[in-house]
């Protein structure tokens, strides 16, 4: 965060110490000091107390030169997830969903400009791409981001395609402001999104938006599935049904669990919806 945009009370050591756990990834579970200082843009002498520290609290251990992430840090997620009863609430769903088409699926939320998997139940297949809960990706270039993303305010929308980089993850990704709008209007009047090998050669999605009892949309489902053994008519015309049908059962008890009480779940940084009921799904 630039030094302009931080308020009086922002405690530039905890945005640090986060930035060190952050650094460690799959790519990079393990990373000396001087890797970490260089990561974290810190000086040897800082990264090294903040490393010490970590490990004093239990989140990091050394490992000779080297330093890795330990189990612990899961508790610093899970306190989010096991108060999220959205994911509770889907996971369920997301089971008889993955039974019934033989296809992973995956409930994701908005967290700034990416979405992050709060619930999946993979499939028995080999997918090139490795996901699992708390995986998070660009929204603008995945299904269950668009579908999110289709519904924000218009103003909030502006704002995010002004800030966000389209990044060309393949020669298919939308990398135009112009076209990216053009294709969020048509996610939000069909109610659902599809991605064709945008994020990844070979992988296509198709998502539908989950909404909680006010008619705000909280989070997104998807069907992922190998391009090369699944059409984007089959995708429409085998998955789609089943997918909107699992969003709708998603929906119906989010709003009996939440009450009449309770506006949707906290964090998700999402919105109020002000499209139409959910379509049904195109005939084949």
């Amino acid at each position: 965060m630039p030094e302009a945009d931080r308020a009086p009370h922002f405690v530039r050591s905890l945005e640090r110490g986060l930035a060190v756990i952050r650094a460690f990834d799959a790519d990079h579970p393990e990373l000396t000091l001087s890797e970490v200082a260089r990561a974290c843009r810190l000086t040897r002498a800082a990264a090294r107390r903040f490393l010490l520290t970590l490990a004093d609290l239990g989140y990091v251990r050394a490992d000779g030169r080297a330093y890795r992430l330990t189990p612990r840090v899961l508790e610093l997620g899970y306190s989010y997830l096991s108060s999220f009863s959205l994911a509770q609430i889907a996971e369920p769903h997301l089971e008889q969903l993955v039974e019934n088409t033989r296809e992973s699926s995956s409930l994701c939320v908005l967290d700034g400009d990416d979405v992050v998997y709060v619930a999946r139940v993979p499939a028995r297949r080999i997918m090139t791409a490795v996901i699992t809960v708390g995986t998070r990706f660009p929204a603008h270039v995945t299904s269950v981001g668009r579908v999110i993303l289709a519904h924000l305010p218009e103003a909030d929308l502006e704002v995010r395609l002004e800030r966000v980089e389209l990044t060309g993850f393949t020669a298919r990704t939308i990398v135009s402001a112009d076209l990216l709008r053009a294709e969020l209007e048509r996610v939000r009047r069909q109610g659902y999104a599809v991605v064709d090998q945008e994020l990844e050669e070979g992988l296509r999605s198709v998502a539908a938006p989950v909404r909680d009892r006010s008619g705000e949309v909280v989070a997104a489902v998807n069907i992922p599935v190998q391009a090369g053994r699944t059409t984007l008519a089959a995708v429409r015309r085998d998955l789609l049904p089943a997918l909107l049908d699992t969003a709708a059962g998603i929906e119906a008890d989010l709003r009996m669990a939440t009450g009449p009480a309770r506006a949707s779940s906290p964090g998700t940084g999402t919105h109020r919806s002000s499209s139409s009921p959910r379509p049904p799904a195109p005939r084949p």
